[in-house]
């Protein structure tokens, strides 16, 4: 059975940017989610690659979950864009950083200016150094999850939670 170990932090600097690698233009489109945590959602990278993703809560912490990706057509995957009701484009960067698989986040759109850092680890109790910019631990927050973004944008979020992400980051 597939896993995804995954840790999350809010970004706090630009530090990560000198070890980041091209950007990833994604956009997102989610054909699904309910309140427990089942995803159906529909990826393209750039305009050559795309996926469908099925993902299912495994703990209550929110660290470990089912995953289970399928490459698909990109011709399909801009059939499901147009279908799917909750959907997000972002940036990612793979950063150069200790301790598991590093990515960043940069959220457009009625996202932005969020910047999240996510972890892929070998096993949930697989130790961590942190970043110097990565701030506050987001892991097991549903509020924060990609679905969770695409439905409900940081702009639609109360004007002092958007003014916080903002002084977080800069």
């Amino acid at each position: 059975m597939a896993l995804e170990i995954e840790r999350r932090f809010l970004v706090t600097g630009a530090g990560w940017q000198a070890l980041a690698g091209p950007p990833q233009p994604l956009r997102q489109g989610y054909l699904a989610a309910s309140a427990d945590g089942v995803t159906v959602r529909m990826r393209i990278r750039a305009a050559d690659q795309a996926w469908l993703t099925l993902k299912a809560a495994a703990d209550r912490q929110g660290l470990v979950r089912h995953e289970f990706e399928y490459g698909i057509p990109v011709e399909d995957a801009e059939a499901l864009w147009a279908l799917a009701p909750h959907r997000l484009e972002k940036t990612r960067f793979s950063v150069d950083w200790p301790g598991g698989d590093w990515v960043v986040d940069c959220f457009a759109g009625r996202n932005a200016p969020l910047v999240l850092a996510e972890v892929e680890l070998e096993t949930a109790h697989s130790e961590l150094v942190l970043p110097p910019w990565c701030g506050r631990e987001l892991t097991g927050e549903s509020r924060w999850s990609n679905a969770r973004l695409a439905a409900e944008p940081v702009q639609s979020w109360p004007e002092p939670e958007r003014l916080a992400i903002s002084s977080d980051f800069l």
